[in-house]
């Protein structure tokens, strides 16, 4: 009792208490396997980026004067702007890369206050050119701003400023998907570099090294299903292949139909039956067709993104009509994305679509 009253365990308590260090080698192995395999397999080296081969050779030249220029990396989602200069910034600082980087992602931190407060104070700090064991170490630091698109007019301008006067101690990379939204002053004093979609083969080849080292069995057809899912995104292709392994369980084999489940991707009969159903000018029809649709809990967001491709690409359809139908859809794309109701807008184009059909 006394021993309770001075350390709050008992004898047991105690006892327990040790056995989560017997456990600590199985805890860590669970802990690595819950990595996503998005960060799992992300680039060590700049070497290991593909498709870019603009900004691959720029870096490499840097890394091997140890010099870097202030960039601005743009581009579609999952094309590896964020990998690419991590992967640089590892190879110019080694142990102290945790050190000489500040990443912010510029969509939740975007206002003048950060910029003014967390990026000017680490700006200011000097940087020694030398490591703690003696080797040598570029003398500046870098601030990663991801998203920067998302930052507030007020915050680019405070951050042109500071990019101007701390330029001997610090390197800036603005990564972003739009380069239109940064503002000219900064565009300026930046070396740009556009990354685009990653090709077909070299998605499925990075597809298959990951199922050879997670030992997950697939179906061939599988890998170009997800390479059409993810329309060059890298890291939509390895998220939805890992969902889809998650699912299945370990051991199961990967086919087309659980890769179009897992992704949301509407069937293809669903578009060819939308203009089936338009052809034969039965509103009643269409109403069924789209109570079936949400009966199926498809998004009809994601029916109007495939029905743009499939209608541009329908040799039934004669120039006119695909321009009223692609024009229809962007207006209901637009309504449907400020918060417009899925039904109304589906039927909305059914009927415009109905209309278009009967003009030759």
């Amino acid at each position: 009792m006394q021993a309770f009253l001075k350390t709050g365990r008992t004898t047991g308590a105690g006892e327990s208490s040790s056995a989560p260090s017997d456990a600590g080698p199985q805890s860590a192995k669970r802990a690595r396997h819950a990595i996503p395999w998005v960060e799992k397999y992300r680039p060590r080296s700049v070497e290991d980026v593909v498709e870019q081969a603009e900004v691959v050779a720029v870096l490499r030249e840097s890394l091997s004067t140890a010099d870097l220029p202030n960039l601005l990396l743009y581009g579609p989602p999952g094309t590896g702007k964020t990998s690419t200069i991590l992967a640089a910034a590892r190879q110019l600082f080694g142990d102290m890369f945790k050190e000489r980087i500040l990443e912010l992602n510029a969509s939740d931190d975007r206002g003048i206050a950060v910029i003014r407060n967390k990026v000017k104070t680490f700006a200011q700090l000097t940087a020694s050119g030398t490591r703690a064991d003696g080797k040598p170490c570029p003398p500046f630091k870098i601030v990663i701003l991801d998203e920067a698109d998302a930052m507030t007019h007020a915050a680019q301008a405070a951050l042109r400023r500071t990019m101007e006067k701390e330029t001997k101690t610090t390197r800036f990379c603005l990564v972003c998907n739009y380069v239109s939204r940064i503002i000219e002053p900064i565009t300026s004093r930046c070396t740009k570099f556009r990354f685009k979609p990653l090709g077909e083969e070299r998605i499925i080849e990075r597809l298959r090294y990951i199922c050879d080292q997670e030992q997950v069995t697939v179906d061939e057809a599988v890998y170009k299903d997800i390479v059409d899912i993810s329309g060059g995104d890298m890291r939509r292709a390895i998220t939805t292949l890992q969902s889809c392994h998650r699912l299945k369980g370990a051991g199961a084999r990967i086919e087309r139909q659980d890769i179009l489940e897992m992704s949301g991707v509407v069937p293809e009969r669903y578009l060819e039956e939308f203009l089936a159903v338009c052809k034969s000018s039965d509103y009643s029809k269409l109403e069924e067709y789209v109570q079936n649709l949400s009966y199926d809990a498809y998004s009809v967001g994601q029916l109007f993104e495939q029905l743009t491709e499939y209608v541009v690409y329908n040799d039934g359809l004669t120039e006119k009509q695909k321009a009223l139908l692609c024009e229809k859809l962007g207006e209901c794309c637009f309504r449907l994305h400020g918060g417009g109701s899925e039904y109304i807008q589906i039927m909305d184009l059914g009927c415009a679509t109905i209309q278009a059909l009967k003009i030759h």
